[in-house]
């Protein structure tokens, strides 16, 4: 299974999920279930997601680029106890993610030792958007 909203649309502008299988007898179980269920989506929608499909490979380019320079930014932050990221070296599932994938994503994550410090880290977290005002938690 796979969010499509973020990722594949990458306009935030459609709400999708993608279910991949592997075997023609699953894939016909996952046939039924959308046909009777109407779980499919519209054509704006379809529309949607082929558009964001286009600039996938540039834009998963530039945040793994990006998720590379903030998981190293992190690593050496003395408040920051430990970094969860694939592309880091001595992450667990970094070698089986350098076999499996052509690169590392996006997705980080970190402990900073404390619930304290979150609440403390996150009370100065700033939100922004491209839009005419920005906006904070």
């Amino acid at each position: 299974m796979h969010s499509a909203t973020k990722y594949i649309g990458g306009h935030s502008d459609v709400v999708a999920g993608l279910v991949v299988v592997g075997t023609p007898e699953l894939a016909e179980q996952m046939h039924f279930i959308q046909n009777s269920a109407g779980g499919v989506l519209g054509p704006q929608d379809s529309w949607l997601l082929i558009r964001g499909i286009k600039t996938l490979a540039l834009r998963m380019e530039q945040t793994e680029k990006n998720a590379q320079r903030i998981a190293r930014f992190l690593v050496n932050h003395p408040k920051v106890e430990k970094v969860y990221y694939p592309g880091l070296p001595d992450h667990p599932g970094h070698d089986i993610a350098k076999k499996q994938a052509s690169g590392f994503g996006g997705m980080i994550s970190f402990d900073v030792g404390s619930g304290e410090r979150v609440d403390q880290i996150l009370a100065r977290t700033r939100f922004f958007y491209t839009g005419r005002e920005s906006w904070s938690r």
